[in-house]
Parts: structure tokens; C-alpha cells; sequence
């Protein structure tokens, strides 16, 4: 079962969604920049890209969706 987490302002999705991030590959969220960027349809946002590097190429990725208003998560794996 999928837990449910209310977030209201995009500053608390974005440090909720780096600190996953750091979390699953024991990264310092203190020390590891996130990176973002808007998802578009017809010219409108749907979503947001959010990703974190660590060392060695180590890239971990999620995905806010809009409509869903959700967030997938994924790892070098998938």
C-alpha cells in the first residue's frame, strides 16, 4: 500500500522529494543539490522533472505528475 502525504506548497514537495532521493541512496540532502525542471503539454505544465547526482555518476530521477498529482519515483534501474 502506496502511503498518502500532504505537501501544499511546492517548496515542501521539493525538500519531501530530495530528501527520498538522498534517502534511497544515503546521500547528505544537506549536501546534494536537486535539479528541476517543468514537464509540458500543448504549452502547459503537467508536471515537474526533479533529479539528484552523488558521486560517481550516481543519478536518482522523480516525476510529479499534475493530473495525477503524484510523484514516481526511479533509480538507475528503473
Amino acid at each position: 500500500m502506496n502511503g498518502v502525504l500532504s505537501l501544499p506548497t511546492m517548496t515542501e514537495l521539493k525538500e519531501h522529494i530530495r530528501a527520498k532521493l538522498c534517502e534511497h541512496d544515503r546521500l547528505d540532502p544537506s549536501q546534494t543539490p536537486i535539479f528541476e525542471s517543468l514537464l509540458l503539454r500543448k504549452n502547459r505544465v503537467c508536471g515537474m522533472f526533479f533529479h539528484v547526482q552523488g558521486p560517481r555518476q550516481l543519478r536518482t530521477y522523480a516525476v510529479w505528475t499534475a493530473e495525477e498529482n503524484r510523484v514516481l519515483f526511479y533509480d538507475t534501474g528503473g
